[in-house]
């Protein structure tokens, strides 16, 4: 049975076993994800309802794709630009197209939320440490009086005619 999946923007089509590259999906390596998003399913040659489907796949690894060189120029302006990206990416391995009900449960990641509180505990520690005071401002002249400082203009002197 095969299907076809829209996650990242993408459309995949997906079969048991299969290793697919997708956009980044949150998760760990070994977490299993399900994708709900089934446009179409099929077995063989006749093509199936999508409803109530759910394809199951686990996390391979978490990657980044090739870099992509992009490079901007104006003739004749002097302007060159030359930037590389590289797509964040996940290895997923396609474990089951069936129904919801037959599909593998989600894993949720518990190892994150349980190390939060530890790294609350360190905190107060460095909190606990004498701040230095901030020296005291300069008050800054005002204007008016920076004004009456500066000497008059002088005027220029008649011209003469020769």
């Amino acid at each position: 049975m095969f299907a076809i999946v829209r996650t990242g923007g993408k459309q995949y089509r997906v079969a048991a076993g299969d290793k697919i590259a997708v956009e980044k999906i949150d998760g760990e390596a070994g977490d299993t994800v399900s994708l709900g998003d089934i446009l179409l399913a099929g077995d063989g040659g006749e093509v199936k309802s999508a409803e109530g489907l759910v394809v199951s796949a686990e996390i391979i690894a978490q990657t980044r794709g090739e870099k992509v060189i992009v490079f901007k120029k104006r003739r004749r302006h002097n302007y060159r630009r030359r930037n590389g990206h590289r797509q964040s990416l996940t290895l997923l391995r396609i474990l089951a197209v069936g129904d919801a009900k037959k599909a593998a449960p989600k894993k949720e990641a518990a190892p994150k939320t349980e190390a939060a509180p530890a790294e609350a505990k360190a905190a107060p520690a460095k909190e606990a440490a004498p701040k230095k005071a901030a020296a005291p401002k300069k008050e800054a002249a005002p204007k008016a009086e920076a004004a009456e400082k500066k000497p008059a203009a002088k005027k220029a002197a008649p011209k003469k005619d020769a």
